[in-house]
């Protein structure tokens, strides 16, 4: 087998799904004995971040594969959120996997109304109709504070994790730290699955071609629009679960969530992350939520520390955590092959 044939097999090799199990199984049992090395608020604050590494990985599909920048996915989180704590309110539901189920329809629901009117446009134009859009549910979620529940929001408990309940007098931190932890980190496997076959089929390969050369993508017979509206629903859903496993973890839904500021926090994720890495998401959410809880004990000027960490990451490591990574892992195997 000559080199040339070698150079053309490596990259189908690197996209084998057995090496992404290789790594991913590890990683899987790693998380899954954390709870019983770190205490119980650093698990909760591990089981924040997986769920929004399941929100940036659905913002992910539009930015990083799609090349569509939204500002406003709080939309469909704040969607999820709302949607569990109406089914509590109104239809007196407890089950988690009703949750779920219910943020699936409604995302799909507000996705497909957004969707159809944001896909026609790109660039700083989506971006701008995106905030606009969420901006409107946010001061839905204010005007009807009879339904919403205003500032004072809406209360979530704790629910039942496939139909078992949290028992009478039972510590409802250890609940959150160990049953709730495992319930998000299973989801949390689920998505990730899910996503990687997404962005590894001839859709996610099209979503590609259309981020890289639009008029390409056109001239070999890719429908732009339809590709972009099945991202955009793609990406509500999966945001929206992650709104819906973050309410009960709170314990209260406020319009806060529906804010601008809180589409900021996904995206400064994921460029924390590197948005062009399937992984960087996820490894920006986690990396984030800590960062932030720092920030918040290290000075009352919080919001300027972070923003200070985003100029410097954006000059410093643009291509973000997992690029940078990336980058030094390859100088580092070409200077021992030598």
């Amino acid at each position: 087998m000559n080199s040339t044939t070698v150079a053309a097999l490596k990259p189908a090799a690197t996209r084998s799904p057995y090496l992404a199990v290789v790594w991913a199984v590890p990683i899987a049992v790693l998380l899954g004995i954390l709870p019983f090395v770190f205490d119980q608020y650093r698990t909760i604050q591990l089981a924040y971040g997986l769920i929004f590494a399941i929100a940036g990985l659905g913002f992910n599909i539009l930015l990083g594969y799609t090349g569509l920048l939204s500002f406003g996915h709080s939309a469909y989180f704040g969607v999820g959120a709302y949607t569990a704590a109406f089914m509590v309110k109104y239809m007196h539901t407890g089950s988690m996997e009703l949750f779920l189920l219910g943020t699936i329809v409604a995302s799909l629901l507000v996705t497909s109304l957004f969707g159809y009117v944001c896909v026609r446009y790109t660039k700083i134009f989506f971006s701008i109709l995106t905030l606009a859009l969420s901006q409107v549910l946010w001061s839905l979620a204010f005007k009807f504070f009879w339904v919403t529940g205003g500032t004072d929001g809406l209360r979530v408990p704790t629910p039942k994790l496939l139909g078992m309940s949290l028992g009478e007098g039972e510590d409802k931190i250890y609940f959150l730290s160990h049953a709730y932890y495992y319930y998000v980190l299973a989801l949390f496997i689920i998505c990730v699955g899910v996503m990687w076959l997404i962005v590894h089929s001839p859709f996610g390969k099209a979503l590609q071609a259309i981020r890289d050369n639009e008029t390409r993508a056109r001239f070999v017979g890719i429908r732009i629009r339809r590709y972009r509206f099945i991202a955009f629903l793609v990406s509500g859903v999966f945001t929206g679960i992650a709104g819906a496993l973050w309410v009960p973890l709170n314990g209260l839904t406020t319009p806060d969530i529906l804010y601008w500021p809180f589409s900021g926090e996904i995206v400064f994720m994921s460029v924390l992350g590197g948005f062009r890495n399937f992984t960087g998401p996820i490894v920006g959410a986690v990396v984030y939520n800590y960062l932030k809880d720092f920030a918040v004990g290290f000075t009352v000027y919080w919001q300027a520390f972070m923003g200070v960490v985003l100029v410097v990451l954006v000059l410093a490591l643009p291509t973000g955590i997992v690029g940078t990574a990336k980058v030094l892992a390859e100088m580092a195997r070409r200077r021992f092959a030598r």
